[in-house]
């Protein structure tokens, strides 16, 4: 699968993750296919640091597409819980910064307490998918040649995610399913090329928020 392949896949599954809302108006197994979507968005934010030709220009994106952004996913998000949440984008942009400052510092040791530091920044202020999204995103930047260790500490990571929600809120089958089904994002990711394939641009920046307001519209319209 080239990097186009698996976009499209993450596109298609975060779509349905939140339609299912509007048409359940409520979690829903649409929600199992939809854990896909956000660990293939971790893997790209790896190959594009690996990729970029303006890594500067890369940050800024990131962080203009999550200001942008915000509006769309709170009126979306705000429909179902209650709780204050910055969009992927900040998530993906707090990866970056990971990526970034382990790459740069010969010292690893205090490159993974910063960025340690940084997932719990990102759980602090709320970030979609908080610790662990950032954590993931910086995994499968440092195990990017040596797929045993990715697949292997991406599943590990997923587990103590799922896990530590246990713990917090109870046993629910729900969350085994969960782990599964984020779990098999990897499978696709085992299969990608290494290509870039046809060329997307801004085509993932903007339908994040234009699929958002779409779904809210559906919604508070009731169509």
């Amino acid at each position: 699968m080239s990097s186009f392949v698996l976009k499209i896949v993450a596109i298609i599954s975060m779509f349905i993750d939140h339609i299912g809302y509007v048409i359940f108006d409520k979690f829903s197994y649409f929600n199992y296919i939809g854990r896909l979507a956000f660990p293939i968005f971790a893997f790209q934010i790896s190959e594009g640091y690996v990729h970029t030709k303006n890594l500067k220009k890369y940050f800024v994106r990131l962080l203009i597409f999550a200001l942008v952004s915000q509006i769309p996913f709170m009126l979306f998000h705000n429909l179902f819980f209650t709780r204050f949440t910055l969009n992927i984008f900040f998530t993906l942009l707090l990866g970056l910064a990971c990526i970034f400052i382990y790459d740069k510092l010969t010292n690893k040791l205090i490159a993974i307490i910063a960025s340690i530091c940084i997932g719990i920044f990102a759980n602090y202020f709320h970030c979609d998918y908080g610790f662990y999204g950032v954590a993931i995103i910086l995994l499968f930047y440092i195990f990017k040649n040596k797929k045993l260790y990715m697949v292997s500490s991406f599943i590990i990571a997923t587990g103590i995610n799922y896990l530590i929600s246990i713990l917090n809120n109870g046993y629910n089958d729900a969350y085994l399913y969960l782990f599964l089904a984020t779990s098999l994002s990897i499978i696709p990711l085992l299969f990608y090329n290494g290509k870039k394939g046809k060329n997307t641009k801004y085509f993932l920046y903007l339908f994040y928020p234009i699929h958002l307001l779409f779904i809210y519209f559906i919604y508070i319209w009731g169509i």
